[in-house]
C-alpha cells in the first residue's frame, strides 16, 4: 500500500490557526502519522501557503492542501484533496499540475460515479464511517457494511481510506472492511498527547 495513506492527519482549523500548529502537527508525524491534510477552505491563499510551509518544513510526511488546486501548486504540496463539490470531475485531470497528486471525497454512489471519471486519482476517502460531528452534512455513517458496498464501486487497485469518527477500535474494523487506511481528526488532534494518540492509531492500523 502507498505509504502516503495508511494514516492521514486532518487539523482542524483551530489548530492550523495556532501559533503551534506546526509543532502539534510534528508531534502526529512523530507517532506515525503518513500525510498531513491542511483543510481551510475559506481563508486566504496567502495565509494557507504560510500554514502549509511552515508544516512541511517540520514534519518528514507528505503534505497535501483539501480543496485548493491554487494553493497546493505555490505552497508545493505533495497534493490536493477535493470534494465533491470542489471542480467538475472533467476538469481535474486538466487543472491538478502534474506531480501533485490528487485525493477524492467519496460519501454515496453517485459521488463514486464521478470520481471515476477522474483519471489521475490516487485515492479515494469514503465517509463516515462512524459518527462524526467534524463535518455537518457528513450524511449517516457508512459503518462496515456500506463501507465494503462503496469501496466496490472504485476502480481495481485504487486506494481507499475510511474517514469519519475513526477511533483505535474503528480503525482495525474499517482495515478488515477493506480500507487501506484511514483519515482522522478528533481521535488524533482533540488528545492531550497527539505523539501518543497517533501512535495507537498507527498501531490500530498496522495491526
Amino acid at each position: 500500500m502507498d505509504p502516503d495513506f495508511r494514516l492521514i492527519a486532518i487539523p482542524p482549523a483551530h489548530v492550523l490557526l495556532a501559533d503551534d500548529a506546526a509543532d502539534q502537527c510534528r508531534a502526529a508525524a512523530q507517532g506515525g502519522a503518513t500525510s498531513i491534510q491542511v483543510r481551510l477552505k475559506n481563508h486566504p491563499a496567502r495565509d494557507i501557503i504560510r500554514i502549509v510551509d511552515a508544516i512541511r518544513q517540520v514534519v518528514g510526511v507528505p503534505v497535501y492542501v483539501n480543496d485548493r488546486v491554487d494553493v497546493a501548486a505555490a505552497a508545493l504540496a505533495s497534493g490536493v484533496h477535493l470534494g465533491a463539490d470542489d471542480l467538475p470531475a472533467s476538469a481535474i485531470d486538466r487543472v491538478v499540475p502534474a506531480g501533485i497528486r490528487i485525493g477524492l471525497s467519496v460519501g454515496t454512489p453517485m459521488e463514486a460515479q464521478r470520481a471515476k471519471a477522474v483519471r489521475r486519482a490516487h485515492y479515494w476517502s469514503l465517509g463516515p464511517f462512524g459518527s462524526t460531528t467534524q463535518k455537518a452534512d457528513a450524511g449517516s455513517p457508512l459503518g462496515a457494511d456500506g463501507f465494503q458496498r462503496l469501496a466496490a464501486l472504485a476502480p481495481r487497485a485504487m486506494p481507499v481510506i475510511a474517514i469519519g469518527g475513526i477511533t483505535p477500535d474503528l480503525a482495525v474494523l474499517a482495515r478488515a472492511a477493506g480500507a487501506q487506511g484511514v483519515a482522522v481528526i478528533s481521535a488524533i488532534f482533540d488528545a492531550k498527547d497527539i505523539q501518543r494518540a497517533t501512535r495507537r492509531l498507527r498501531d490500530a492500523v498496522d495491526s
